[in-house]
């Protein structure tokens, strides 16, 4: 009797949760960056059932009558941020055994309890790319996430195309992280690691044929093969490879790789970008950069320079900012925009990095990256303006609900640091009752 007295209590509760953002919440006063669009300096956000319903000059949008309004006078309100290539939540991508393992999903090894994850919410993230690593020449198949809050599995957190599939990209590597001198089954140098990615394309490639070939009778098909069908995703344009590269010749490389496959690919790092900047721009490929990069010194990244961010908005290119969290950490990532601004880049395309440029990279451009009507509401409520040293997050939004609250103690606990802030556990729940004790 008691578990059937919980479960419908619990059933109460859910409905509650989820009839929550039928009320709208209008921000009022708060000076709006938008992204698409001039800077509102006065302005009013108005979200509803998890997607902004206006946003305006606050003289002509009025927040519903129903709606629980916030005077936001004095603070400055812009997009989630959008990290385009992120090491949250501990996961796992392929092993040892072999260079290119295209089958391998991070959707297996993910842990969505990490602290890893509150965290990134602290530093106004909202959406995520997270990736397994850079030791292979293909270590697997990327996650798009949204931070929501109170995730107890990963299924919590994935979004969804129109075709109800889960979404995510595919990450390749090249330059020194994918080499093992001395043979084996991975390259010993770099023509060697493009040989081997160039031969898994054109097997990719024969496997389809076969497929086309068969027309849908099983009897000719041929046997299933996961990694290819991972692959011919990324051959018939349906997944996007994310390619760690650094130095000009290894962009250089990767450019090639797409022209001859016709690949769709976001090139991530590009520490020598300023030295190609024309020939990336000239092949419409975007990339994700970052500005502290390789801690204690990694060869290929000796000539990264702070420019890279103005060199490619000069030559044209779309370019967008990522954590590779944790080599820089998620809570630090506005900084970002900060340190391209100092080396040149404009204010507006550095803010524009931050959110809507990875916005597109993640093909997401028609769902966050700005503050437009239609769009989700996912926002973040600073202190001011966010390319200073002195500002904080403090407030981040998913879709309408507060994952963070710098107001609350637990959550300045995580965004600050300190005894505790690293354990694994959702950002509320020392505002929860403890009455068994922790265990």
């Amino acid at each position: 009797m008691k578990k059937l007295l919980l479960g419908i209590l619990a059933a109460c509760l859910l409905g509650v949760a989820a009839n929550a953002q039928d009320k709208p919440i209008a921000y009022i006063n708060a000076k709006i960056i938008p992204i698409v669009g001039q800077p509102i300096e006065q302005g009013t956000l108005v979200v509803q059932n998890g997607k902004i319903i206006a946003v305006g000059d606050s003289k002509t949008v009025k927040p519903p009558a129903d709606a629980t309004v916030v005077d936001a006078k004095g603070k400055v309100i812009m997009p989630g941020l959008v990290d385009s290539h992120s090491h949250i939540g501990e996961g796992s991508g392929a092993d040892g055994s072999a260079p290119i393992q295209p089958d391998v999903r991070l959707l297996d090894g993910l842990n969505v309890r990490s602290s890893s994850l509150q965290r990134a919410q602290t530093g106004g993230i909202t959406t995520v790319n997270v990736m397994p690593g850079s030791g292979h020449l293909d270590s697997g198949q990327t996650l798009y996430l949204k931070l929501r809050d109170g995730a107890t599995k990963v299924d919590d957190l994935l979004i969804y195309d129109k075709d109800g599939k889960y979404m995510g990209g595919i990450k390749f590597a090249n330059g020194t992280n994918s080499i093992r001198p001395g043979g084996g089954n991975f390259p010993g140098t770099r023509a060697k690691s493009a040989a081997l990615v160039r031969e898994q394309f054109i097997k990719a490639q024969e496997y389809r044929e076969k497929v086309k070939k068969a027309a849908g009778d099983a009897t000719k098909l041929p046997p299933r093969d996961l990694a290819m069908e991972a692959l011919v995703e990324v051959l018939d344009r349906k997944r996007v490879i994310h390619f760690h590269t650094h130095r000009a010749d290894d962009i250089m490389t990767v450019l090639r790789l797409q022209k001859e496959f016709g690949f769709r690919v976001v090139l991530h790092h590009v520490s020598e970008a300023w030295k190609v900047a024309d020939e990336i721009a000239k092949a419409n490929v975007p990339s994700s950069i970052i500005f502290i990069d390789s801690p204690g010194g990694k060869l290929e990244t000796l000539d990264l320079k702070a420019e890279n961010g103005a060199a490619l908005e000069k030559a044209g290119a779309l370019v967008g900012f990522h954590t590779d969290d944790s080599i820089t950490d998620s809570r630090w990532f506005l900084r970002s925009a900060g340190m391209a601004v100092r080396a040149g880049m404009s204010r507006e395309k550095a803010l524009y990095a931050l959110t809507m440029a990875n916005a597109i990279i993640l093909d997401l451009g028609d769902r966050v990256g700005s503050l437009e009507k239609g769009k989700d509401a996912d926002f973040i409520v600073l202190s001011g303006d966010p390319l200073s040293v002195y500002t904080h997050v403090l407030e981040t939004w998913v879709e309408g609900k507060k994952v963070f609250d710098r107001s609350i103690p637990g959550d300045y606990l995580v965004q600050v640091g300190g005894n505790g802030a690293s354990n694994d556990r959702s950002v509320h729940d020392d505002d929860e009752d403890d009455s068994d004790g922790g265990n």
